[in-house]
């Protein structure tokens, strides 16, 4: 399955938007960007500027560099391949012989990706959101 850049960019300000509760209408006002334009964005029919992307990441209080990072994870994790799947994963678990959609996919992937056209390719559903702060242990 090929997932175009401007769908998955599309998916992810969705989803920013809909997680902060958000109408279209109250974006596109603060981004300064026509509501229908802002609508075709989100589910991937218009490619975006880098100008435009940067006006609806400031509406949306998401820096650009985490959308482009989200995105470029959610297109990874979709285009993985048998080849590129560990046998297994942390826990110790295999991973081998998960098919989803026709493809061998890892079952540990991040965000929270339930409401995105990606979401049938993946393994299960996903509990962290868009700009959590993954907890750390910092040992000195």
């Amino acid at each position: 399955m090929t997932v175009l850049l401007r769908e998955a960019i599309g998916d992810r300000l969705r989803h920013a938007r809909t997680n902060q509760r958000r109408t279209l209408r109250e974006v596109s006002r603060t981004a300064r960007v026509s509501l229908g334009y802002l609508s075709e964005v989100e589910r991937g029919r218009k490619e975006a500027s880098s100008e435009l992307l940067a006006a609806i990441c400031d509406a949306l209080e998401l820096p650009l560099s985490e959308l482009l990072h989200h995105v470029a994870s959610d297109i990874g994790a979709v285009q993985q391949t048998p080849d590129t799947v560990p046998d297994t994963v942390p826990d110790g678990r295999s991973d081998r012989g998960k098919l989803e959609g026709g493809r061998v996919l890892p079952s540990t992937l991040s965000d929270d990706l339930s409401d995105l056209r990606l979401q049938p390719m993946l393994s299960h559903r996903l509990t962290s959101k868009i700009g959590e702060t993954p907890k750390a242990v910092v040992a000195a």
